[in-house]
């Protein structure tokens, strides 16, 4: 079988940064799939279950409420590897044209206080798995040492 194309990034030349994983095309429509790196893979701790949860519920509901991409949302939710998310978007986009969205985002969510959206038995399939202060925390830190300083190596993928 051949590779999937995000197993052909170079993972020990990884940074967190914002990159474009894939772009697909849907019927005329192009679908672009973006690589929100959150931590170093294979050198940093990954992320726990419960922070990546609550920062699944906090973001997908942004996205969704967002006036200018909740339209152009499909998806938003965590790597399997737990070092980031993917954030996926109609339209074909480029990283620089998603910063502004992103730090709003990550803002919303690090300062995010109250009762977490979806986070009930009726409303998630796993509800109690929940970590509000760290995800604050986690988002707070990809916002501040990333996002808000972000240099061009961090949004194009390593060359092999």
């Amino acid at each position: 079988m051949e590779k999937i194309a995000s197993f052909t990034v170079n993972h020990l030349e990884l940074y967190p940064g914002v990159y474009v994983s894939r772009k697909d095309k849907v019927g005329a429509e192009t679908i672009t799939t973006f690589d929100l790196r959150m931590t170093t893979p294979n050198k940093e701790p990954v992320m726990n279950t419960a922070e990546i949860h609550t920062m699944e519920h906090l973001g997908a509901t942004f996205l969704r409420n967002d006036p200018d991409y909740k339209d152009q949302t499909i998806y938003f939710g965590p790597m399997g590897c737990r070092t980031g998310f993917y954030l996926v978007l109609a339209g074909n986009l480029n990283s620089e044209d998603i910063l502004d969205l992103l730090k709003r985002m990550y803002k919303f969510m690090a300062d995010f206080e109250g009762e977490i959206p979806g986070a009930t038995a009726h409303d998630c399939g796993n509800y109690l798995d929940q970590n509000l202060p760290m995800a604050n925390l986690l988002a707070k830190k990809y916002l501040t040492e990333v996002l808000e300083n972000i240099t061009k190596d961090r949004m194009t993928y390593p060359e092999d």
